[in-house]
């Protein structure tokens, strides 16, 4: 299993959705920011989204193990191999996110309470 890199591209706002179904002050996603890098495998990043990554998380796992050097959905989505962009499903600030596949192997991370 390998590391996959998690890129925040973009983080929106539907202004007309918010004001309509939204509470008061409602604005762009507090937690993630353009440009935060994560690396992830069989576990979300420690300051990820807990919602974002439940949105993510089968698209990480495929590339986490090896489709890194097949596109999804037989090419007719994204036309980068090892690649996905997604986003969390918040219907009213969407953050986008960039995954990519790496070389890095991944470390099973296992304490041990004694």
């Amino acid at each position: 299993m390998n590391k996959v890199k998690i890129t925040v591209l973009k983080t929106t706002f539907h202004q007309e959705l918010a004001e309509q179904y939204g509470v008061d002050g409602l604005s762009a996603c507090p937690m993630m920011k353009e440009g935060q890098v994560f690396f992830a495998d069989y576990a979300k990043p420690d300051g990820f989204c807990d919602e974002a990554w439940k949105a993510i998380y089968q698209y990480v796992f495929a590339l986490a193990h090896g489709a890194g050097g097949t596109t999804f959905y037989f090419g007719d989505w994204i036309k980068e191999k090892g690649v996905a962009i997604c986003c969390c499903n918040d219907g009213l600030r969407p953050v986008i996110f960039k995954l990519e596949a790496t070389d890095e192997q991944s470390k099973l991370d296992c304490k041990q309470n004694v």
